[in-house]
């Protein structure tokens, strides 16, 4: 982050494409429902590569539920005041960032937690909502939203901040409840919080560590682990909590992924969120990843697992279908970053490569089997049986109808045990779904089988 004067502590299509489909699926493909229409234009504008396409609905969002006191977060009192909360203004927002004034509201002027820069001569102050965030000034407002009156332990020591400084104690209390990493003693001060560091705090300071804990021990009734990024099972719940700002169709360039650099528009966002979740998200959540076991998966199956995990967190695109860093095929339609919409997740885990543009395997370590439909709709009314939902093995295909207008409009890959792999754009992109209740269990349509048997 650039020097300023701070204060002292106290936001599933198709695309056209070009050889993708071969042409001896035509005729079949020919008789399929029509496509949705796309979502509404953008700015006034309709992206030039959209034809046709869905939403990829799934679980309604979380609601924003304001605690009763506005300067209390969980019976504590903020340690920091605002100054004139109530009537100063932001000089350096604009309509960019209609998406996070909520949340910049929320955590710098309702609440002092991101208020850390000096007012202007003019009684405004700036709030730098495009300058990457660091770790101090995150360790900062993370440990005012959530410990507040806490004195940092004597025992944790930090090797690259002074204990003078200011930075000191919140550094070491967010080090000593697990929030934040320091390695070997190291805090970093200055480097970038990333997606996947924010998750994890934020994950961790409302309580779900034993959730994230089981998500981060992922494995089958007979003992199969999986391997994944360290910070699997937090992101994952993030993702549930709607930590991660959905940007529109359009608008993707703005969507962040585990490993991105966070500007603080983004920080806010999550925090905002993580502050206003309703007070049954926590213990629902607990409840659906107390133990995340699967079945004795076949190799097939497993290597799904073990592919599809690698995503988590990467961001819902509509109409996205690519999950590597190398820039999508022009053909494919050439999306502007890596990411998902429901049926493009399903194509990645499961779709072979048609030896045109769509190509994947490798380096996803298995062939994969036929699947030319693209929308979720499209992939429901081809399939050969109806498969229920107790019938229902890994690998398979779901469908729901999230609107009640008896379509289909989102699809995952079951996993086994309540469990799906899924990018909708409510969480905002790729999670390990608990679908055996709630929400997916009411909406679920019928499988359909992909594997051979």
């Amino acid at each position: 982050m650039a020097d300023h004067n701070y204060m002292l502590p106290g936001g599933c299509r198709v695309r056209r494409r070009f050889g993708v489909v071969a042409v001896s699926v035509a005729a079949a493909l020919a008789t399929l429902t029509p496509l949705a229409t796309a979502p509404a234009a953008i700015a006034g504008q309709r992206h030039s590569s959209i034809t046709a396409g869905e939403d990829g609905s799934g679980i309604p969002a979380q609601p924003v539920v304001y605690p009763r006191t506005r300067t209390q977060l969980q019976g504590l009192q903020t340690t920091r005041q605002a100054t004139k909360t109530s009537t100063f203004t932001f000089a350096d927002l604009d309509a960019s960032d209609a998406w996070a004034k909520r949340g910049i509201v929320w955590v710098a002027k309702t609440n002092p937690w991101m208020l850390d820069f000096a007012p202007n001569p003019d009684g405004t102050y700036n709030f730098f909502p495009d300058e990457i965030e660091t770790r101090k000034y995150f360790a900062r407002s993370l440990v005012e939203a959530f410990a507040p009156t806490e004195a940092p332990d004597p025992t944790v020591v930090l090797t690259d901040v002074d204990p003078s400084e200011s930075w000191y104690a919140y550094a070491a209390i967010a080090v000593s409840h697990g929030w934040m990493s320091a390695a070997d003693g190291a805090f970093d001060p200055d480097g970038p919080v990333t997606m996947a560091m924010v998750h994890r705090a934020l994950v961790l300071a409302l309580g779900l560590g034993p959730a994230a804990q089981a998500l981060n021990d992922i494995h089958t009734s007979d003992g199969v682990t999986f391997p994944h990024a360290r910070d699997f099972g937090t992101t994952v719940l993030g993702m549930r909590l709607s930590l991660r700002y959905n940007a529109p169709a359009g608008s993707e360039s703005m969507d962040v992924g585990p490993s991105d650099p966070m500007p603080r528009s983004q920080v806010a966002y999550s925090l905002w969120r993580a502050t206003t979740q309703p007070s049954w998200t926590v213990p629902d959540l607990l409840t659906q990843y107390t133990n995340v076991e699967l079945p004795h998966l076949g190799r097939r199956a497993a290597r799904i697992v073990r592919w599809g995990i690698r995503y988590a967190g990467y961001p819902y695109i509509w109409g996205g279908e690519w999950g590597l860093d190398t820039p999508e095929p022009s053909a494919l339609g050439g999306q502007p970053r890596s990411g998902f919409d429901c049926s493009g997740f399903s194509w990645w885990l499961l779709r072979r490569n048609d030896g045109d543009a769509w190509n994947v395997n490798p380096p996803r370590p298995y062939l994969g089997w036929s699947l030319p439909q693209r929308t979720s709709a499209d992939m429901a009314n081809m399939a050969p049986t109806k498969i229920p939902y107790g019938d229902l093995r890994p690998g398979d295909l779901m469908f729901y109808d999230g609107n009640g207008d008896k379509i289909v409009d989102h699809v995952d890959t079951y996993i086994g045990n309540g469990y799906a792999l899924d990018s909708s754009s409510t969480p905002g992109g790729v999670t390990v779904m608990w679908v055996g209740d709630g929400w997916y269990r009411e909406h679920f349509m019928w499988g359909r089988q992909i594997l051979p048997s």
